[in-house]
């Protein structure tokens, strides 16, 4: 009892009962002051800040929509598509979460898109924050992988013949690839056992591992601090008392920020849900609609749209597009050992490592090689902490060509995404080629063209305008 704090009896009640939880829970209020009220973050977070917020409330929507749906949904292949549309159609406000789910899964998508961004264009993935971008690749992999077994089990047309589609990919691994995709089916054709595994990660196993790797991500942040639009690290400037001085108490500052952001996105998210849930076929397509049908192929099979960037990757890989990639291995192989000074056993690993590559690529099926691409373009970002040498974080002093390079990113990115959702075409064959060519150029001749230009002077102090 010792340990106690004591509070004054003329206390309010409010006060009483904060003070009584204290002194039995101490180590949840020691989080709160960690994590919230003595978590100083820089004062001149902007409105990319938001969207950090935004992940953490859409993952809450689609976590509670989620347990409602279970409650009513049936994995079963004949019963399936029957049960989505009792959930729709005769539980009370069953169309309400049904729609709120699917909407929550774009939505989750468009704000950790433009949360990646962020980080992509102030930096924060460099040091001392390569784990917490770590740890947010990993979190995109997951959402990747809960949302693709959640595609399944509506159980319509495109569900069937979209996961038919991505499970064969699977079987174009070398060797093990046939094997692969069964064991991925559980059957010889996506069937009852495939919507049962997909069910069980979908609603227990990948959201463990989500909700871990936030935890995670949200502990590496407030271990080293925000990063900010000006990539200076606040910590290095201290007052007397030991806090930051161009730091801000997260609680209440950036909490009244976070809930302004949640109320104007809430409004947009509320408006798709009543007005368009469907989106233009975006978010839900029509064909999905249809109870799925082994015997009957759609005429187009795509993935949803937070897919085809990567999907226009896949299809991108074909036999003339080998020969393309095949000639920049051996011309970077070759720059690489006659611009640079390397000591001869290095230049024989070299060549030797490209001549191997090159044999393998010639072997193997560009159907393999699109599958390593689109996988690639994910996985690649997981080393952007060390692709990146610019001697500073942030777009705001880095070279103005930077900032068109940058953009030119995103727009090849949308045409990529958008190219996605279209038939396959030869202008748009080619398009997404040297879209593709783009992506990974950007991102492997990073450690090049990151340090080319003179970058402008850093203040010692973030830039901060009261408002």
């Amino acid at each position: 009892m010792a340990d106690f704090k004591d509070i004054s009896p003329n206390a309010s009640a409010g006060a009483k009962l904060t003070n009584w939880f204290e002194n039995r829970l101490p180590t949840a209020f020691d989080m709160y002051k960690v994590h919230m009220s003595e978590y100083y973050a820089p004062k001149n977070f902007n409105f990319w800040y938001i969207f950090g917020s935004l992940a953490m409330l859409v993952l809450v929507i689609q976590i509670v929509t989620g347990i409602f749906l279970v409650m009513h949904y049936k994995p079963d292949a004949a019963l399936a598509f029957g049960s989505v549309e009792y959930i729709m159609r005769d539980v009370p406000w069953g169309w309400l979460i049904r729609y709120m789910h699917s909407t929550g899964a774009s939505a989750f998508f468009v704000v950790v898109y433009l949360h990646m961004f962020r980080g992509l264009l102030y930096g924060s993935y460099r040091k001392p924050r390569e784990l917490v971008w770590l740890f947010g690749c990993a979190i995109f992999l997951a959402l990747m992988a809960e949302a693709f077994m959640g595609y399944l089990l509506p159980w319509g047309q495109m569900s069937y013949w979209g996961a038919q589609v991505i499970v064969n990919l699977f079987a174009a691994v070398p060797f093990v690839g046939p094997d692969l995709a069964l064991l991925i089916r559980g059957d010889y054709v996506v069937g009852d056992a495939t919507l049962n595994r997909f069910f069980s990660f979908h609603v227990i196993a990948v959201p463990l591992v989500l909700l871990g790797l936030v935890v995670a991500h949200l502990m590496a942040l407030h271990d080293v601090g925000s990063n900010n639009p000006d990539g200076i690290e606040i910590k290095a400037t201290k007052g007397p008392t030991g806090i930051p001085l161009d730091g801000i108490p997260f609680h209440p500052y950036y909490t009244v920020h976070d809930i302004f952001a949640v109320c104007m996105f809430l409004l947009v998210f509320s408006a798709v849900i009543f007005f368009a849930p469907e989106f233009g076929g975006y978010f839900l397509e029509y064909n999905n609609f249809i109870p799925a049908d082994p015997l009957k192929t759609p005429l187009h099979i795509a993935p949803v749209w937070y897919f085809t960037p990567f999907y226009s990757m896949l299809r991108a890989i074909t036999d003339e597009m080998i020969l393309v990639l095949i000639a920049c291995i051996a011309g970077g192989a070759f720059l690489g050992v006659t611009k640079f000074k390397l000591p001869v056993i290095f230049k024989v690993v070299v060549l030797g490592a490209a001549a191997v590559v090159v044999a393998m690529m010639l072997s193997i099926d560009a159907k393999f090689w699109g599958v390593v691409a689109m996988g690639g373009a994910v996985v690649i970002l997981f080393f952007l902490p060390w692709l990146d040498n610019c001697a500073v974080k942030s777009i705001r002093y880095r070279p103005d060509w930077h900032k068109y390079l940058y953009a030119v990113f995103v727009v090849n990115f949308v045409i990529l995404a958008y190219l996605g959702t279209q038939p396959p075409s030869a202008i748009g064959e080619r398009v997404s080629q040297v879209g593709t060519l783009f992506y990974f150029g950007f991102f492997l001749l990073m450690p090049w063209w990151s340090r080319m230009g003179e970058a402008k002077p850093v203040p010692t102090r973030v830039n901060f305008a009261a408002h």
